[in-house]
């Protein structure tokens, strides 16, 4: 692999990383686009849709990592949220990154295109009074959140991403999850996540693993970073970024259909 290419990757994966810990996100919406376009607009091979869901994969378990870490004192972390919506969401993300396989490069594309356009809309969803709950004081329908991350699960495993982008207009929007709680339990819910896609990618051979590895060192250096800062930043900017992100991504890859 091309020295320049290692560095294109690696800054890809950093600057992800650090929005991914900072948003409460794998990374994916803006990481799998950016390997996807990246690359040969600077003169390199392009990656197949395949290869990079495959990379996206591998890659978030190891940014999800460094970002629970950084959140895990302040009682962020509702772990009641995380083990219903993880265990659901990890097999869906298996179905999904299994049956991957079978799809063509443009059915991924799709995919992804309908799951980010899906957060678009849900980001924009006012989110009135989050915020004003003690932590402590919590609840939300278990069976409604399960059941979301199943569907989550599916669509993220199909494209290599953990579904947090998703998750976090989920828990937002339907479950009424105070927006710093959403951020720090969703990351612990993404590494759940992409324990499921990333076994589904690996067993079906879609991982390059030297661009992977890459990107895994790029995430340890970035999320903690990213994590740090968002605990710092008011929650009504967190949202604007992420609902910015999301909508930026979604019109690039829409785009790429017409």
């Amino acid at each position: 692999m091309e020295f320049g290419l290692i560095i294109t990757i690696f800054l890809i994966g950093f600057a992800g990383s650090y929005v991914s810990g900072m948003l409460g996100i794998g990374g994916s919406i803006i990481k799998y686009p950016m390997l996807l376009y990246i690359p040969p607009l600077v003169g390199f091979t392009a990656f197949t849709s395949h290869e990079v869901s495959g990379i996206s994969a591998v890659q978030v378990f190891f940014a999800t990592i460094g970002g629970v870490w950084a959140y895990r004192k302040g009682g962020y972390l509702n772990k009641s949220l995380i083990l219903y919506m993880g265990v659901s969401i990890l097999i869906g993300s298996f179905i999904g990154g299994y049956g991957s396989r079978f799809m063509p490069e443009s059915g991924i594309n799709l995919v992804y295109g309908v799951l980010a356009l899906i957060a678009t809309i849900m980001m924009f969803i006012p989110k009135k009074g989050l915020d004003d709950q003690a932590l402590e004081e919590v609840d939300f329908n278990r069976t409604l959140a399960s059941s979301l991350a199943l569907i989550v699960g599916v669509g993220a495993g199909i494209v290599g991403a953990a579904g947090a982008f998703l998750l976090v207009p989920i828990m937002l929007v339907v479950l009424k999850i105070p927006t710093r709680m959403t951020i720090a339990s969703s990351l612990a819910i993404t590494l759940i996540s992409s324990i499921g896609a990333t076994i589904g990618k690996v067993t079906t051979g879609q991982v390059e693993y030297f661009p992977a590895a890459v990107m895994v060192v790029a995430s340890l250096l970035a999320a903690p970073l990213g994590a740090m800062a968002g605990k710092k930043i008011n929650t009504r900017v967190l949202q604007t970024i992420l609902a910015v992100l999301i909508l930026g991504t979604t019109i690039k890859v829409w785009m790429d259909f017409f």
